[in-house]
């Protein structure tokens, strides 16, 4: 007998406590605002620093660009003192090894068509970045590009 009481005392508890005190049935977007604003910060402060690495004073000129398509580029970079770096990598790169590089980079990327943009500085020697665009072309590769500024007030 005193389990029927009991069973039926904790029902009716039940009912009552559900009649008193409905489920919240909406979603709090509070802490996923949170979240996503965290995120966003943290995205527009690590953003510019995911441009390429190596600082150069590039030359300006009035010729307009150049039509690429999806597909992003390797770039290479001289900076004023004529050393070689390669894409974003802060690492110097010899000139012997410039063509090796490319071309493992080029076949890990499916294919030897690929465009190929030299950022020389302004300070640099036009004999070295010219050295350079040679034994690109001597390697076979077809789509070499210089890259510029573009002129203020032209």
């Amino acid at each position: 007998m005193g389990m029927a009481a009991g069973g039926a005392g904790g029902w009716q508890s039940r009912r009552s406590r559900r009649k008193s005190a409905p489920v919240m049935a909406e979603i709090n977007v509070t802490p996923m605002v949170d979240v996503m604003l965290v995120l966003l910060i943290i995205f527009m402060v690590a953003a510019p620093l995911l441009t390429v690495g190596v600082p150069v004073d590039l030359p300006q000129t009035q010729a307009s660009a150049v039509n690429q398509d999806n597909k992003e580029p390797v770039v290479l970079t001289v900076n004023d003192k004529g050393r070689i770096f390669l894409s974003s990598n802060p690492t110097e790169i010899r000139f012997e090894e410039l063509v090796p590089k490319l071309l493992a980079i080029t076949q890990a990327r499916g294919g030897a068509d690929e465009r190929i943009f030299v950022r020389g500085d302004k300070q640099a020697n036009y004999g070295q970045v010219m050295k350079i665009m040679g034994r690109l072309s001597g390697a076979g590769f077809k789509h070499v590009a210089l890259v510029t500024e573009v002129e203020q007030g032209g």
